[in-house]
């Protein structure tokens, strides 16, 4: 079974994602519980031994300051070209789920990243999978099929054009942003 991907991104109007390997703007901690909260609630239906999982890639892991990794309460999965590939008929015990909340799964692509997700052990304890960076991971879950929605925010706005979504602007620490929410059809 495939799950869904939702890709959650701050990005700024011309789609910046960083800045020398981190955001590029700082102190908005709604935004930061937003992503939390969203990355953590499990679908109604999940079992309750469940967890969903973020996927990103090794720069992303590094910009996280070391006491927040992995993040809490979610199943990490790293993507570097350095780990070795992830290969569930040579390592079958990897496909339990690990204890999220110690070390992150370390897989050397997104595909690899997809497979640990529909493995034995791990499939049947998943809730939601968002892809939360970098560049080069957005890129790719981008073209994958599961890929499912876009959960954007985009601070630094100053001008809107049509409809507002629904909550609006929001200023905080001297930056205005937006929520919004992209999804396939």
């Amino acid at each position: 079974m495939s799950h869904e991907l939702t890709l959650i991104v701050a990005a700024t109007r011309n789609m910046g994602i960083g800045a020398k390997g981190g955001l590029p703007w700082t102190g908005l901690k709604k935004e930061m519980a937003y992503f939390a909260r969203v990355t953590k609630r499990l679908p109604s239906q999940a079992p309750p031994d469940a967890r969903n999982a973020v996927i990103m890639g090794r720069k992303t892991w590094e910009s996280i300051p070391p006491k927040f990794r992995p993040l809490k309460g979610r199943l990490n999965i790293v993507i570097s070209r350095s780990h070795p590939a992830w290969d569930p008929a040579s390592a079958p015990a990897a496909a339990a789920m690990p204890d999220a909340d110690k070390e992150p799964v370390k897989v050397g692509s997104l595909e690899q990243a997809l497979a640990y997700l529909r493995a034995d052990g791990v499939a049947s304890r998943l809730g939601r999978v968002f892809v939360i960076g970098g560049a080069q991971i957005y890129d790719a879950a981008l073209r994958a099929p599961e890929a499912r929605r876009v959960l954007l925010t985009k601070p630094g706005l100053d001008a809107w054009v049509g409809e507002e979504v629904e909550g609006g602007e929001i200023e905080e620490n001297g930056t205005k942003y937006e929520f919004q929410i992209w999804e396939r059809a």
